[in-house]
């Protein structure tokens, strides 16, 4: 599976990245687990359909009820349809650049900064409908008097968001501009009953599938395969021991493909079929 550069892919013009930029993102059939490599920060106002995005260290389910503000790097996608409608989700890119000016302008800093995390969650109200309209507006002005009224509306948006949720808001804000490193560790462990694949957890961790396992087996003293099988094995037998759950309900939530597969591994590791517990 090939890797998206966004926002790079939706620009006319090769070149730069602005430091805002608005785009229209519009389909008609499913996206499953695109690989992308997001290189601003973004955006996304789910207008219809539900997107879902895994990133290293966690995942998030979101409707139209919900807009994501999601940290640049490495995530997967999943765009879903609702019904026969056209999946359509208004997206507005930022810099560093932007939430500086926007930190040093309106925002002290007066508190430690944590961690960023991978995405806040924006619960829709009114204003978030009147602003996607307003966006909808300013991009049919002349590209000099459209950049500079898109400065101020992102400016706006901020405030607003600000204002919202408070200091919750801020520190998040201030933790994207924050230098961090992601360690490989938190990625896997992170990832140890989720159903993506080696590849695409390695993508997770910004490595090749190659460079991943050489750092896995470093890390854990072993292949990284193996690991996870196990690991996703022992699961599934505590699930089924201590639960009511059905094997039919576990299998593919824990990386694998069918049943027959699920049971057979099951079964060379334990001695016993999984429907036996």
């Amino acid at each position: 599976m090939s890797v998206e550069n966004i926002p790079e892919s939706y620009l006319k013009t090769k070149g730069n990245i602005p430091d805002l930029f608005v785009y229209d993102f519009k389909m008609t059939e499913n996206l499953i687990k695109t690989k992308v490599n997001l290189n601003s920060h973004m955006f996304s106002f789910l207008q219809t359909g539900k997107k879902q995005v895994h990133f290293s260290d966690t995942s998030v389910l979101v409707d139209n009820s919900q807009s994501l503000l999601i940290k640049k790097g490495n995530c997967l996608w999943t765009e879903l349809l609702d019904t026969d409608e056209i999946y359509y989700c208004k997206l507005l890119f930022f810099s560093d650049k932007k939430i500086k000016e926007f930190l040093q302008k309106h925002v002290k800093y007066n508190s430690e900064i944590q961690e960023a995390q991978s995405y806040f969650t924006i619960e829709n109200d009114s204003y978030i409908d009147s602003y996607l309209n307003s966006l909808a507006t300013i991009m049919a002005a002349p590209v000099a008097f459209m950049n500079t009224l898109l400065s101020v509306k992102f400016e706006e948006l901020l405030l607003y968001l600000t204002n919202k949720y408070g200091e919750v808001f801020e520190n998040y804000l201030k933790s994207l501009i924050e230098e961090e490193t992601s360690p490989l560790k938190k990625t896997i462990e992170k990832n140890v009953y989720t159903s993506l694949s080696l590849e695409e957890i390695a993508f997770l961790c910004n490595m090749s599938l190659s460079t991943f396992k050489r750092h896995f087996i470093k890390e854990y003293k072993q292949s990284p395969g193996k690991w996870f099988r196990d690991k996703r094995l022992l699961r599934a037998k505590e699930l089924l021991e201590t639960s009511t759950i059905k094997v039919s309900d576990i299998y593919l939530d824990l990386g694998y493909n069918n049943l027959s597969n699920f049971s057979s591994a099951f079964k060379s590791k334990f001695g016993i079929n999984p429907s036996e517990i």
